[in-house]
């Protein structure tokens, strides 16, 4: 299990607004789930293997069989858990992964460019997000946060104390997380330096924007050195090496001390130097690759300490995100944060300047020996690769947004999958499988479910499409079948009734019992099933963002997408190892796709 250090939540007021007035997770029903699981596969894998793969699972499924005897395990551990599933998903998904977090797992969301171009711009923003983020703290501590409803029913509300004061600590096989709730500091980071910066006042208040504004002020005049080793390039590694490289770090006590500070601050944030210019048709793509990377060892990759919950950047020249590390952190929580601050700074600062003086943020030092020193130069060299072979591509679709599809009865997010399905095959001659994140937290300390495309009904629209001799009523026909069947798997994925994370729970509790891992989970097509070629995911917000992360496979893509009323911002990744895969090609070929469907939708008025 995760080994945590968590301080225990307590009081009325946490309990008012987070305990948990919603259901426990269903274990879903086997049978439900097998066929589903054969439903995806059919449109994966040719008709020979499938029928080889339909034994497996009638095999696994049947009475008194291997699958119900795990079925009954699972049910018995719902009646003992808050939830089934999430704890061995964090620790599976993410703990005792042991790829770097930096592309591979931490999500990076960049933000409206603001209006200003200079350091000065900068700290004056930072001050205003600092005192943004405090004040969503303070809803959280006080139990004012509102509930959050989907479809009319209430959300899981149990990440949010998790948010601040969070950080993932890394582990030679596995990682567990930290929180503390009574941090009254959080960590700056300017030219590779950490600064711990207390932002509240001895009587307990927040600091006011002016002071937290003194004290970026300071920081800047005590970092302008830029020769210092860039620690934070640690946490950007294969997470073994940096768990054998971390138990050296922490035998020295400045180390230990200085690192501590980091993992108990409220957060981090980033203050970026400035990187080259580019041409505003690849700002949204720069911009995305820094919040997500920091750009490399020579520009603010050293300004990062990845293993942090959260993480705000803010560059000199307006540009500015948040980077969030997933163990403990998810989209929809992120997006209720951001959305709080860009409200917060439209007003002016509401508190009043005490004047008392303030004691000067702490420079956080480090001892570096000739081990730690080697340490820095690997992570610096593996990240620079790491960085090197991603393939990043944003571009903003303005030909339409969420109303067209709304004003034809069509989900804008199905339409969007159907879309991504269509584009990928024209690229590749093939539909792949793909995962699109469904939240799960209209249960009990749920987490999230994969929706699964492509479907039978995808794939007979793809082909028809392509097919000239087809007529459009025909096309628009099977559009709408492929659109309304991803639309009733999203229904029954926020019904707790997706396929994905019950069978790894089947999986993991034939582990846990001590038995070998059955062999439906050994077949060839289980490994197709599994290997996310698309990995997607819909931005939850209200403004122009866009949210970057890197594929789950080598050979792969992963598709944000952020869907507006008039238009979609769109980001692409792809790894440049691989030769078949390019975030250039899919984007132009997408940006061509939604403009194809866009005439056959119009061409029906």
């Amino acid at each position: 299990m995760v080994q945590t250090e968590f301080d225990v939540l307590s009081g009325p007021s946490q309990e008012l607004c987070f305990s948990s007035s919603v259901p426990v997770q269903p274990v879903p029903p086997l049978s439900l789930t097998l066929q589903g699981y054969l439903r995806a596969l059919e449109p994966l894998i040719p008709g020979e293997e499938l029928i080889h793969t339909r034994k497996k699972v009638h095999s696994f499924g049947e009475e008194g069989g291997l699958g119900q005897q795990l079925q009954e395990g699972l049910e018995r551990r719902a009646k003992h858990s808050n939830n089934w599933i999430s704890d061995w998903w964090v620790q599976w998904a993410y703990l005792e992964s042991r790829q770097p977090l930096p592309v591979h797992s931490s999500p990076a969301i960049s933000l409206p460019k603001r209006d200003f171009s200079d350091w000065r711009g900068q700290l004056v923003f930072a001050s205003k997000l600092i005192a943004a983020a405090l004040d969503f703290k303070n809803l959280v501590d006080n139990g004012r946060l509102p509930v959050e409803y989907m479809r009319g029913q209430p959300l899981c509300m149990e990440l949010f104390p998790l948010l601040f004061s969070s950080c993932r600590i890394p582990g030679r096989k596995h990682d567990a997380i930290a929180h503390h709730i009574r941090a009254r500091h959080i960590t700056v980071v300017r030219n590779f330096q950490f600064f711990q910066l207390e932002v509240y006042n001895s009587d307990g208040t927040r600091m006011t924007e002016s002071q937290i504004h003194a004290q970026l002020l300071r920081i800047r005049a005590e970092s302008w050195k830029t020769d210092k080793e860039p620690m934070g390039i640690l946490t950007s590694e294969h997470r073994h090496t940096w768990g054998q490289a971390y138990n050296r770090l922490l035998k020295d006590k400045l180390n230990k001390d200085s690192v501590r500070a980091i993992e108990k601050g409220l957060f981090t944030l980033c203050l970026d130097s400035p990187v080259l210019r580019v041409s505003d048709e690849k700002y949204s793509s720069r911009m995305a690759a820094q919040i997500l990377h920091g750009g490399g060892t020579y520009s603010n990759s050293g300004n990062r300490w990845f293993d942090k919950t959260l993480q705000f950047v803010v560059g000199e020249d307006g540009s500015w995100g948040i980077l969030y590390e997933q163990a403990t952190a998810e989209g929809p929580p992120i997006a209720t944060l951001l959305d709080h601050i860009l409200q917060y700074c439209k007003k002016p600062d509401p508190k009043k300047t005490p004047l008392v003086p303030l004691r000067m943020p702490k420079k956080l030092y480090f001892h570096i020996d000739r081990e730690i020193k080697r340490d820095i130069e690997h992570a610096k060299q593996n990240l620079d690769i790491l960085i090197n072979d991603l393939d990043i591509r944003c571009f903003n679709f303005r030909r339409f947004g969420k109303e067209l599809p709304k004003r034809h009865n069509l989900s804008p997010n199905a339409f969007i999958q159907v879309a991504l399905q269509l584009a990928y095959y024209k690229v590749h001659n093939e539909v792949c499988a793909t995962c699109d994140i469904a939240s799960q937290r209209m249960f009990r300390g749920g987490r999230t479910d994969y929706i699964r495309s492509p479907t039978n009904q995808t794939l007979k629209f793809v082909l028809a499409f392509q097919d000239p001799s087809v007529s459009r009523e025909i096309k628009l026909e099977l559009l709408r079948d492929a659109v309304e069947t991803y639309v009733a798997l999203t229904d029954q994925a926020l019904r707790g009734q997706a396929i994905d994370r019950h069978l790894l729970g089947l999986k993991l509790q034939a582990i846990e019992e001590g038995r070998s891992v059955p062999s439906l989970f050994m077949d060839t097509a289980y490994g197709l099933a599994t290997h996310w070629k698309l990995r997607t995911g819909q931005v939850p917000a209200n403004t122009d963002s866009v949210m970057c992360f890197g594929p789950l496979v080598p050979d792969g893509y992963a598709v944000c997408y952020n869907p507006q009323s008039d238009h979609v911002h769109f980001s692409i990744t792809a790894f440049n190892c691989c030769e078949e895969t390019q975030a250039e090609t899919l984007a132009a070929v997408l940006h061509s796709t939604l403009c194809q469907l866009q005439e056959l939708l119009q061409s029906t008025v």
